[in-house]
């Protein structure tokens, strides 16, 4: 089974439509999330390491789909994406999700953009909301344009190292470099999680320390 696959696999990496097919994934992916890019680019990438495909061809095929994705999510949001947002119920992932993006957007405008690439729904709601809000377009493809680089370098690179480690078993250089990609998605979910936290925590702490200067008057 575990030869079969290999072989199926080395096959499709070796056929030039992986460049087309590793552009859709990314483009796909950037409106409609099930679509799991960052696999097949890390895969790619292990691939790679072994000369077929090529590494530059994987890495610019990725961020040139990944730009193109994020644009058309932005464009639903200009159309119809506010409509989508209202409609969100509260207390689910979703909900949650584009709460997280209206926030961040407004501290930090388009970097947040970059950021959203590696946190899991971020991109999408992330997108879809500055499209709602008519965020200018020559800095959402400014940013976006940044966050494609970025997730193509990364995503191709992981598997390249992968696959530079196991260079007689891709299988296992796959295993290696899908690891490497959750774990630094994992990273990037719990600094997040911390930095709420701790934004959360302040205004309670600036309370208390008004009601205890408050006692001492």
């Amino acid at each position: 089974m575990g030869d079969a696959i290999l072989h199926f696999a080395e096959e499709l990496m070796a056929s030039p439509w992986i460049y087309v097919t590793l552009l859709g994934f990314a483009a796909l992916d950037g409106f409609f999330p099930a679509v799991p890019s960052e696999t097949l680019v890390v895969t790619a990438g292990v691939f790679a390491a072994t000369g077929e495909p090529n590494l530059y061809g994987v890495i610019a095929m990725a961020a040139v789909g990944a730009f193109i994705g994020d644009h058309v999510s932005y464009l639903l949001g200009r159309g119809a994406g506010g409509r989508m947002i209202d409609r969100t119920k509260p207390g689910t992932k979703r909900h949650a999700m584009t709460s997280w993006a209206h926030n961040a957007l407004a501290e930090r405008g388009g970097l947040v953009l970059v950021v959203a690439r590696y946190v899991p729904g971020g991109r999408t709601a992330v997108t879809l909301t500055m499209g709602a809000v008519r965020y200018p377009v020559r800095k959402f493809s400014f940013f976006a344009a940044l966050a494609a680089i970025s997730w193509g370098l990364y995503c191709s690179l992981v598997g390249f190292i992968g696959g530079k480690a196991f260079e007689d078993n891709p299988l296992k250089g796959v295993i290696l470099g899908i690891g490497l990609a959750l774990a630094v998605t994992l990273i990037v979910e719990v600094v997040r999680h911390q930095l709420r936290k701790r934004r959360t925590a302040q205004p309670e702490v600036e309370v208390e320390a008004d009601l205890v200067e408050a006692g001492e008057r």
